[in-house]
């Protein structure tokens, strides 16, 4: 079982989140599951439940491939993020009047299947 460091660090992970980090950890290079997705994948939860998980225990996982259902960055770990979506090659879209690109989630979105490189529709 992981044993997350700082505030938890003489505790283990609750199963729930060691489930989400599980599926975190999975999820391949330049691909992405929106909070919701991972949770219908578990089939327990949801995508406030997955995002609490995330901000309590994602750091030591990669977070940036965990998003929310618009393709945003995650607000305050935008730079972070964009440069391990470019890194990976992670399909983005530039949306008009943003500064920001989003993640393509047409493209990016994986199933949790064997990845069969093409989009898994949303």
């Amino acid at each position: 079982m992981r044993v997350v460091n700082e505030e938890a660090a003489e505790s283990e992970l609750p199963p729930y989140a060691e489930r989400v980090l599980d599926v975190t950890e999975g999820i391949p290079a330049g691909r992405v599951m929106t909070y919701g997705d991972v949770a219908e994948y578990l089939g327990e939860g949801g995508p406030r439940q997955v995002g609490r998980v995330m901000a309590l225990y994602g750091g030591a996982v990669p977070w940036w491939r965990v998003i929310r259902s618009d393709g945003r960055l995650l607000p305050g770990h935008e730079l972070r993020a964009l440069e391990q979506y470019r890194v990976e090659g992670t399909p983005l879209r530039e949306v008009a009047g943003q500064h920001m690109p989003r993640v393509d989630l047409r493209r990016a979105r994986w199933d949790g299947r064997a990845d069969r490189g093409g989009a898994t529709g949303a």
